[in-house]
């Protein structure tokens, strides 16, 4: 695994409680990099969330990048998290990242809501569709 998602997997480890981990979460999304404003299209807009978030990206050098925002807290943590496993890997990887794994190792999928669960799906389904089409 690589060693910063495996920080990552420790971090969220060793908080004591959900309260806290969602506060990283929402910290983790805090820092996201800025998304002009621009992009927000509707062609930009990941089907399947409940809350508004756009996601814009390709393969550039071999590489996968994307940028995204939403208007929800804890789903630019999410963003923020998709970034961490995806964002500037060789976009071959991409499709075969054990995403799952790690959101269930970081123990999202118990305590987010399904909504959250589903429209973090959509997001990755729309990352790797995006690094497979190049």
């Amino acid at each position: 695994m690589d060693p910063d998602i495996q920080d990552l997997i420790d971090a969220f480890a060793a908080l004591p409680g959900w309260e806290e981990r969602y506060a990283l979460l929402i910290d983790m999304g805090r820092a996201l990099p800025p998304m002009d404003p621009a992009l927000r299209t509707e062609g930009a807009r990941v089907r399947g969330c409940t809350s508004n978030v756009w996601m814009v990206g390709g393969v550039k050098d071999g590489r996968f990048r994307f940028i995204a925002d939403s208007d929800a807290q804890i789903v630019r943590g999410l963003i923020a998290l998709l970034r961490e496993l995806l964002h500037d890997r060789p976009a071959e990887e991409v499709a075969a990242a054990d995403v799952e794994g790690v959101f269930a190792a970081l123990g999202l999928a118990q305590h987010i809501s399904a909504s959250r669960r589903n429209g973090f799906s959509a997001m990755l389904a729309r990352a790797r569709d995006m690094a497979a089409s190049g």
